[in-house]
């Protein structure tokens, strides 16, 4: 019989204090790595989600939150962009692609955000070479939309259905207008799953959607560093924008829908963002430094670099709230090997005879040292083999509803570097907690003890 044939023996003579140690090593492990490929997962989605685009344009303000209600639809708009500077980023020789987004609205049903954009936005990667898929098509009249792959599960949408949005949030008039689905994309596994796309132009042809004439005026001379105007200058300025004659819409009541019969001029257009790629092969790196460095010197708006944002918000927040719990699920493997140590420390007293005899029939003090930090390693690489089998079944046994939740795809059984480390830890601490046990195992008086 060999060592570990001793040492398993011996442990499944005392199953009930070895079988609730090995669970408390295991549940530790578990959490520890639970932790770890949730974190993984949601580093890749946001570094994922992040890296499609160069830039983002936006309004002066917090760059972060330029980041996360353009690309991931959380948080709400600083501000919206004059759509004439949105046409004169397109001018921009070092700009490849630039992609206007107008958020604000969510659908009436499940209170999707909706994304007022352009067909060229899934032209564009949505993670470098993966592009989107669709079953339908994409956007091409005023009133066409696409849908991700979440909204259409949820809600239960499929192409030819039509819905309605509600004006500035749940708590928003809804409005008349319905946009009929033309395309249900496949899943990304980033916020787009849960994203509902309309037409632009739609988008501008719905109630509250345009600004007045005086105040986009205004508004384009005070973005422009231009005083305001007041009185017949005011009026003669919209004139020459020709805003007069679209200034209000016109409306058919015979169905009891309102229906716009205009268009809106470019001044009374706004967007909350642009998505910007530099055309980094035709003019070098070089040119997006110093787009960027133009955009701080200026007054007008800020571009944030979706990468360095969530970059900090990775390493400042996420980062610091996973190394809590990480310390946290370390904390409980410690107390965990405590457990074993006690465990077998707390038998080696009604084990002194049983050592005595091995030790009568020849096996040397080193053998007895081996079989005691071999039950030791036993306890604790089986609960960490256990706990990370546990910890993946978690993750599966929530993959759905995290997704059904967050839009997330998440693979259960996605392998973190980490678990490999977590099980070597557990051999050093078997190590450690077995040393004292086996010392004693080590010592003991084979006369004393038989005589006793």
């Amino acid at each position: 019989m060999n060592l570990f044939s001793i040492s398993f023996h011996s442990l499944r003579q005392r199953w009930l204090s070895s079988s609730m140690t090995l669970l408390s090593v295991a549940l530790g492990v578990m959490l520890m790595v639970t932790v770890l490929i949730v974190n993984g997962i949601m580093d890749r989605m946001f570094s994922q989600s992040a890296s499609g685009y160069d830039l983002i344009i936006g309004p002066k303000g917090s760059a972060l939150q330029l980041v996360l209600n353009s690309i991931y639809r959380v948080s709400a708009p600083i501000e919206n962009l004059p759509y004439l500077y949105y046409l004169e980023l397109l001018k921009d020789k070092r700009i490849e692609n630039a992609i206007p987004l107008a958020i604000g609205d969510v659908t009436q049903e499940g209170a999707f955000p909706i994304v007022g954009t352009v067909s060229k936005f899934f032209d564009v990667d949505y993670i470098p070479g993966k592009r989107f898929r669709v079953k339908g098509d994409y956007l091409q009249q005023p009133f066409d939309s696409v849908i991700g792959s979440v909204v259409a599960r949820e809600n239960g949408w499929g192409v030819g259905d039509q819905f309605t949005m509600v004006h500035g949030g749940a708590e928003g008039h809804v409005h008349d207008e319905k946009f009929t689905i033309r395309g249900v994309l496949a899943p990304t596994g980033t916020p787009n799953d849960k994203t509902v796309f309309v037409h632009l132009e739609g988008f501008y042809l719905l109630d509250d959607h345009e600004k007045p004439g005086h105040e986009a005026v205004n508004r384009w001379r005070e973005f422009n560093g231009l005083d305001p105007l007041k009185g017949d200058e005011l009026q003669a300025e919209i004139k020459r924008w020709g805003i007069e004659a679209h200034d209000h819409a016109t409306h058919g009541e015979e169905d009891g829908h309102h229906h716009h019969a205009h268009g809106l001029t470019d001044i009374q257009k706004e967007v909350t963002a642009v998505l910007i790629n530099m055309a980094g092969k035709k003019y070098g790196a070089f040119a997006q430094i110093q787009f960027e460095n133009e955009m701080k010197e200026g007054f007008k708006a800020q571009a944030a670099n979706p990468a360095k944002e969530i970059y900090w918000l990775m390493t400042n927040v996420v980062g610091s709230v996973r190394a809590i719990l990480v310390v946290l699920t370390g904390l409980i493997i410690i107390v965990s090997g405590v457990g074993i140590f006690v465990s077998i420390y707390n038998s080696m007293s009604e084990r002194k005879k049983e050592i005595a005899i091995m030790r009568a029939l020849g096996a040397s003090r080193g053998t007895v040292f081996s079989i005691i930090l071999l039950e030791s390693i036993l306890l604790c690489v089986g609960g960490g083999l256990g706990g990370v089998l546990l910890g993946h079944g978690l993750v599966f046994l929530s993959a759905d509803i995290i997704e059904g939740r967050t839009g997330v795809l998440i693979n259960p059984w996605a392998f973190e570097i980490m678990e490999v480390y977590v099980v070597a830890t557990m051999v050093v601490l078997a190590s450690v907690v077995g040393f004292i046990p086996g010392v004693t195992a080590y010592r003991t008086d084979v006369a004393q003890t038989l005589s006793s």
